[in-house]
């Protein structure tokens, strides 16, 4: 497994992202499995797992903290989760308040049933509550000891500016993938500044994990019902470029989909890693093949061609983005 550094702790360059096994908006996921999936991580030499409050309201949190537990050696998992959303039954909102973001710093440490947080990032930038405030209250939080290292998620380069200013950032974690380029300068910014990249929705919401197929329809409580990618004309566009990226992959580096949609990824300058969802043990099957080989320029620009000829009408995660605060 690659690695790369994030302050002082060696990580590996693909991460287990929990979304998925929250259950709550990929389908349900039997806890015994969701725990499965986490250690079968560890097994194979994934020691970064990013979590989140959100990802399940609390119930990711409490599956790695009870694989923790499961597996018996705590530093063997480097915990990555964050704060600074607030759900209720109007939505979600980012909120950084200072007494939400205590709040959830507790609860956090509490379901996973650690003393201290390897990596906290602030999930959202809350408009309405300066960064420079957020960035003084996690850097307390490193003062007390239950944060090693603070990262963002979701920021933009001025805001990134402007938090490093009250405190070091450590990494960055923004959407990236073939289909969603959009952070290509933050990836740029973050590799001269010598921060960490953690690219969620590596696989576009498994648009590029190869279980996607022509026809496909998602249940209504399945967050891609409400992506517009999975929604037609968008869909069928979206999936041929999947056919001819399955095609290039197989026929040029005898891998699958998934693995060349990773290892694009992890051949951007910087210390860069890719959060891979997945909801039971086997989904990580392909990880293994995403190490010892590199993309080459003339197929990074041929990788390129394919989705520009065939996505005629791309869209970003916007959709993602949480609501401003009532309030």
């Amino acid at each position: 497994m690659e690695t790369i550094r994030i302050a002082d702790s060696s990580v590996s360059r693909i991460g287990l992202g929990t979304w998925a096994i929250g259950g709550s908006e990929w389908g349900e996921v039997p806890e015994d499995e969701a725990i499965a999936t986490c250690l079968s991580a560890i097994e194979r030499g994934i020691n970064l797992i990013d979590t989140a409050p959100i990802y399940g309201r609390g119930r990711a949190e409490e599956i790695v903290g009870k694989a923790i537990r499961a597996h018996g050696r705590r530093d063997d998992f480097y915990v990555a989760t964050k704060a600074g959303l607030l759900w209720n039954s109007k939505g979600v909102f980012a909120d950084s308040r200072p007494e939400r973001i205590r709040q959830e710093l507790e609860d956090s440490l509490r379901r996973l049933g650690i003393e201290t947080i390897d990596l906290y990032q602030a999930h959202w930038p809350d408009t309405l509550i300066p960064v420079e405030e957020t960035a003084a209250l996690l850097a307390g939080f490193v003062r007390e000891g239950k944060v090693k290292a603070v990262g963002v998620s979701n920021y933009s380069i001025e805001q990134m500016e402007r938090f490093g200013g009250i405190l070091p950032i450590a990494s960055n974690q923004p959407p990236f993938n073939l289909f969603e380029r959009e952070q290509e300068q933050v990836l740029e910014y973050c590799a001269g500044k010598g921060i960490a990249v953690l690219t969620y929705s590596s696989l576009c919401r498994s648009l590029l994990g190869g279980r996607v197929h022509r026809g496909m329809v998602f249940d209504a409580k399945d967050i891609r019902s409400v992506d517009p990618k999975f929604k037609e004309p968008r869909f069928s566009q979206y999936i041929t470029a999947v056919e001819r990226l399955s095609a290039l992959a197989e026929e040029r580096f005898g891998k699958t989909l998934p693995q060349l949609a990773v290892r694009w990824v992890l051949d951007h300058p910087g210390p860069v890693a890719a959060l891979w969802g997945a909801k039971r043990p086997d989904q990580l099957d392909a990880v293994q093949g995403v190490s010892g080989w590199r993309i080459d320029a003339q197929s990074m620009a041929e990788i390129g061609r394919i989705v520009s000829e065939s996505v005629q009408d791309p869209v970003g995660p916007e959709y993602l983005t949480p609501g401003v605060r009532p309030d």
